[in-house]
């Protein structure tokens, strides 16, 4: 994250921030919108999802199952992220409304699932990491938790698991 933050300064840095510090699938961090955020009261709600076809197609759609549509609270490291982000929309955007996706292309167009774990691989690559997925960065969510001794039962209620043995389990 440091290097992203010295070295990137994008939207990918907050969207690898916010998957970190959340535990939000890809789909649903590429299909977050800004009314779907509720900063002031420090939390997000998981209402869609994102999906490409073959790598073409983008389709969003409510997530599959009904944990999954949820409440997420926010941490303060989340938040800032969030924060930046809004500035940096607000920035591109002429009349300053948040408005849309909260990680989009400059023209408000869904970024490329596929692009998004491409540039989460030369990121990696330039600091010497294993390579890793997209859904890596959920279960180092969870690790991050359950590591600040967070109870298994939050942990699983974050990430949306339907129970708490898919959570033990993963």
């Amino acid at each position: 994250m440091r290097h992203n933050a010295e070295h990137c300064a994008d939207r990918l840095t907050g969207l690898f921030e916010v998957m970190l510090g959340t535990g939000m699938r890809r789909g649903e961090i590429l299909a977050l919108h800004w009314s779907d955020v509720h900063l002031m009261d420090r939390k997000l709600y998981v209402r869609w999802t994102l999906t490409a076809v073959n790598n073409g197609k983008i389709h969003l759609s409510e997530p599959e199952t009904e944990a999954s549509r949820a409440w997420i609270s926010l941490s303060p490291r989340v938040m800032a992220a969030l924060h930046r982000q809004a500035a940096l929309r607000m920035a591109a955007d002429p009349h300053g409304r948040l408005e849309g996706l909260v990680f989009a292309r400059p023209d408000g167009d869904p970024l490329r699932p596929q692009w998004v774990l491409d540039q989460l691989r030369t990121r990696t690559t330039e600091l010497d990491l294993p390579k890793i997925g997209l859904p890596d960065l959920r279960h180092t969510a969870a690790s991050i938790m359950i590591a600040a001794g967070i109870p298994l039962s939050v942990v699983s209620k974050t990430l949306r698991h339907s129970n708490l043995a898919i959570t033990v389990d993963l």
